[in-house]
């Protein structure tokens, strides 16, 4: 079994650091945001702006990345993240709502760069070991699901304002972050200036196997955000769960969405995307009907759980199979269009939850879920009869 890079290890501990973000506006943002929204309605705005941060900024990046190469824009989206941490905090403190937002959104711009560490890392490594490079430095995302709610405690009560600590402890994480990335190896790959640009998406998009990819890892992503969302909001205002429950459904959730990516890449490789990518909705389609039956504590957690792990196995094979859909000269440009797609949706599920959940209610919030499963089995149906037909 062959060794995985430097870079592949190196970027699984930047992204520990690095998705802290993540998990802490999750944990806080909504409870956050209702203390300083001017209507209730309007309290899950900044969670869902960190994910139109990183709707807005993929395509930037993705081409800035093209031309000055992926090392020192990895180093501007890190001082991006510390700036927005600080803004986050400092709102908190001034009880400034839409400056809060402005910080998430600064956040969720700084976690586009972060999504591209997956990349990187498949292009460190042979075609063979792609799915299992692109899992381990998901795996960052096990110790930022630990690091970053516990660090939202600990820091609770640093200042007179709730968790405003948390975010400049952020700032510190995000320090280190940086620091880090300067021991990055680019390699020949990324470096190398391409004289020809390939095929035109228009053409590229035509591949059933492009759709499969995209449908897998941005529906995956969408109603992920969509039911995690909503969850704290769900667990302690409208149900009464303790903000200590709460914060150990959200835990094991975005522990559930990386500790697969000890196995996903083997299970890849071992079975095909096809059979993950299926495994995948019918977790995500018993975390639904589980959430549907009852809404005590231990529920909560099980389907948090299931929807964590559906959204690793859609999200990995969706990544792993990406480069069957491009050449080398392509990537960039199929690279963008996918985390545009995957984060942009993700961005209108996100900011849609809050509202669905006020105004009709958590199942049908989960009810309105259900159909979305339906496009991706289309999708890797054709896919699987295209390629039938081809052999």
């Amino acid at each position: 079994m062959q060794k995985l890079p430097f870079n592949v290890w190196l970027l699984m501990c930047i992204g520990a650091l690095a998705m802290c973000a993540a998990s802490i506006v999750v944990f806080t943002g909504g409870i956050v945001g209702r203390v300083l929204a001017p209507s209730e309605n309007l309290a899950t705005l900044p969670l869902a702006l960190m994910i139109v941060g990183t709707a807005v900024a993929v395509i930037p990046v993705t081409m800035l990345m093209q031309r000055f190469g992926r090392k020192h824009v990895f180093i501007l989206g890190a001082v991006k993240s510390i700036l927005g941490a600080f803004v986050a905090g400092y709102a908190i403190i001034h009880a400034h709502f839409l400056l809060f937002c402005c910080g998430t959104f600064l956040l969720g711009a700084g976690l586009a760069y972060v999504q591209q560490y997956r990349f990187a890392a498949m292009e460190s490594v042979s075609p063979d070991l792609m799915a299992s490079a692109a899992a381990k430095v998901l795996l960052g995302g096990l110790a930022a699901a630990i690091i970053g709610p516990e660090l939202a405690m600990l820091s609770k009560d640093s200042f007179a304002q709730a968790f405003a600590g948390a975010y400049f402890a952020l700032a510190v994480l995000y320090v280190f972050a940086t620091l880090l990335l300067f021991l990055y190896r680019p390699n020949h790959q990324q470096t190398e200036i391409k004289v020809s640009e390939g095929r035109k998406l228009s053409e590229i998009v035509k591949q059933p196997v492009f759709w499969v990819a995209l449908l897998s890892a941005t529906i995956g992503y969408a109603l992920m955000s969509f039911i995690m969302t909503a969850t704290p909001m769900s667990m302690h205002v409208h149900d009464g769960h303790s903000l200590t429950d709460t914060k150990w459904v959200i835990q094991s959730h975005i522990m559930a969405m990386f500790i697969p990516s000890f196995f996903s890449g083997w299970l890849i490789n071992r079975f095909g995307a096809a059979k993950i990518m299926i495994t995948g909705l019918f977790a995500f389609a018993l975390c639904i009907v589980i959430a549907l039956v009852d809404r005590s504590l231990l529920n909560y957690w099980l389907a948090l759980v299931l929807l964590g792990v559906g959204w690793n196995f859609l999200f990995v094979s969706g990544t792993a199979l990406l480069p069957q859909s491009y050449e080398d000269s392509e990537r960039f440009k199929v690279q963008a269009l996918n985390e545009f797609s995957v984060f942009s949706i993700q961005a209108i599920a996100s900011l849609s939850s809050g509202w669905v959940l006020f105004q009709f209610g958590w199942q049908t919030l989960l009810l309105i879920s259900l159909p979305m499963l339906l496009v991706v089995v289309v999708a890797i149906f054709n896919w699987q009869r295209n390629t039938s037909v081809a052999v």
